[in-house]
């Protein structure tokens, strides 16, 4: 997850890439009217916040509000390309583009984590898909990162060195269970960085523990850690991975298991 609020592909790749992250986002936003729906003879844009999301308020009015900015502007650019490319729009093609938010966890009833995933066909051979990822603090009505819960993440620093050794020693070990590991091809690594804004969309990861985070949940959509064929990519980091590393807020959320239907799913 980014230190700042980030900002501003077709079902079968994004459901493909919710079903690797044990959520039914898409099945839910199939049965949900969408929360925002724009449509013009260039595009349909929607966005679809999960119900656990709807019943905090402000958290819902911060993330429709990101919703709409980046489906105000999409729109507008489709309007633009329908003016300036009609060939592309001859035939009724449209872009299509989906944005949902599912919440993922609440820690210590304040720290909201929320998974974003994000589709958009505007042409090409496939449709692109990513995630991103809110962490939301409940008592100070603000999005904020994990850094509170770290003495130090300063960039190429022993913490976010250790975090993403971690991290790639958890994707190593799910492209085998895929057989999609190749030692002669390394070359997924090098988009991975020891650095807050370069190793990935995090959240905190459920525990078996009520209240308590199990640790780290780093989210990659196709092709940041692989190829497109490979889909989406979770990488987990146990908080006892951490512990060297945390804060005295950090040790007070952290603690159980990750949950045998978090594992069982991924």
């Amino acid at each position: 997850m980014n230190d700042t609020p980030p900002t501003g592909l077709v079902r079968s790749a994004i459901l493909a890439a919710c079903l690797l992250l044990g959520t039914v986002c898409l099945g839910v936003a199939a049965e949900q009217k969408p929360d925002i729906a724009l449509t013009s003879k260039a595009a349909k844009i929607s966005v679809t916040l999960d119900s656990a999301i709807k019943s905090n308020a402000g958290l819902s009015t911060y993330l429709l509000a990101d919703g709409r900015k980046w489906a105000n502007s999409n729109l507008a650019e489709a309007n633009k390309q329908f003016k300036d490319s009609p060939e592309f729009f001859s035939d009724g093609r449209t872009w299509e583009m989906e944005r949902i938010y599912t919440l993922r966890s609440t820690v210590a009833n304040r720290y909201v984590s929320i998974l974003r995933n994000e589709y958009a066909f505007t042409g090409g051979a496939h449709p692109n898909s990513g995630f991103e990822t809110f962490l939301w603090d409940d008592q100070a009505k603000k999005p904020i990162s994990i850094r509170p819960f770290f003495t130090g993440l300063k960039d190429n620093g022993p913490a976010m060195t250790a975090i993403l050794k971690a991290v790639i020693a958890s994707l190593v070990a799910e492209k085998k269970a895929r057989e999609a590991y190749f030692p002669e091809d390394l070359g997924w690594q090098k988009y991975i960085e020891p650095k807050l804004l370069k190793i990935g969309p995090v959240l905190l990861a459920p525990s078996t523990e009520p209240g308590k985070s199990s640790g780290l949940e780093f989210e990659y959509g196709p092709y940041a850690v692989g190829t497109y064929a490979e889909g989406s990519y979770e990488a987990f980091v146990p908080w006892t991975a951490l512990k060297p590393f945390l804060s005295p807020e950090g040790l007070a959320i952290f603690g159980g298991e990750r949950p045998k239907s978090e594992k069982s799913e991924k």
